[in-house]
């Protein structure tokens, strides 16, 4: 744990305390899952912070034990790539985001059910208040922002080979992520009635992509949603590596990205001196580093 990112390592942490909390509160008869899940926004119980408090709350071990796996071997990758705050930010984008897809779902299903026009439902032979039922639609869980990182680390890594239990062979970042979305696709399409989320979860890689797109701007693709469309696809097929070392693919694209922020924050703080003593403070070094930097 202490060579683990920070924000990894506290989404880990956190996760687990308010699972424990949540274990001993229904011992004395207070649901958390109930109180801060993410409920239905026509519901009686819905809060607007239940987008971000859901991420935190889990239905059981299995649950949180695989979210959290993911967390830790995804995540602690695509902290030191994005860097911790940057991450932070692209964790709770996706979280939130799951949160809001699901609540569109519910809403096309509230409308298809026609319960915008009854005070009472059925529900296996059982009169109950319409309200009552609403607040049954409850969601809990970190699926959407797991999955906003799956789609990250494919994205970034497409090339990386993994072994993915029970296939025999390796496979290549980019087809494991592109596998998952469509899993998840045609379950959420099939109506599973396995009490998963599925569109929640696709919405957390939806709002992860826009947010890639939008980070890499005009110089990966353009902004517009031609160039956003073309440089999805050719991180995805392309079959030449986009590094050709010896110590791999990987370990060079965390030195570049490495060299990249420490080579932004030293122009930062040259543009800072600038700011409070004037360009004619400057080292002939520092002068040279503005300079290259304004030609980049």
């Amino acid at each position: 744990m202490n060579n683990m990112p920070p924000i990894t390592k506290n989404l880990l942490i956190i996760n687990v305390l308010v699972f424990a909390a949540s274990y001993v509160a229904r011992q004395y008869g207070v649901d958390l899952n109930d109180l801060f899940g993410l409920h239905f926004f026509l519901a009686s119980s819905f809060n607007p912070l239940q987008l971000v408090s859901y991420m935190f709350l889990h239905a059981g071990w299995e649950h949180i034990f695989f979210n959290m796996f993911a967390v830790w071997m995804f995540g602690r990758i695509m902290e030191q790539t994005f860097g911790p705050q940057r991450f932070l930010l692209y964790y709770m984008v996706c979280g939130i985001g799951a949160g809001l897809m699901q609540e569109m779902v519910q809403y096309v299903s509230y409308l298809s059910q026609g319960l915008d026009a009854y005070d009472h439902v059925n529900l296996n032979g059982i009169l109950m208040e319409t309200s009552d039922y609403l607040n049954r639609w409850t969601t809990v869980g970190a699926s959407g922002a797991v999955y906003g990182i799956l789609l990250a680390f494919g994205m970034t890594y497409p090339e990386e080979r993994m072994f993915i239990f029970p296939l025999p062979v390796p496979i290549k970042a980019k087809f494991f992520v592109m596998g998952y979305a469509v899993i998840e696709l045609l379950s959420a399409l099939m109506r599973s009635t396995d009490g998963v989320a599925h569109f929640a979860h696709l919405g957390g890689m939806l709002f992860g992509l826009l947010l890639i797109l939008h980070w890499r701007g005009p110089r990966r693709g353009g902004r517009s949603w031609k160039g956003w469309w073309n440089n999805l696809c050719s991180r995805f097929v392309r079959r030449k590596p986009r590094f050709t070392i010896h110590k791999g693919k990987y370990a060079q694209e965390m030195d570049y990205n490495q060299r990249e922020r420490e080579r932004s924050q030293e122009i930062d703080r040259i543009l800072e001196k600038v700011r409070k003593h004037g360009y004619g403070c400057l080292t002939e070094e520092e002068k040279r580093k503005l300079f290259n930097a304004s030609g980049r």
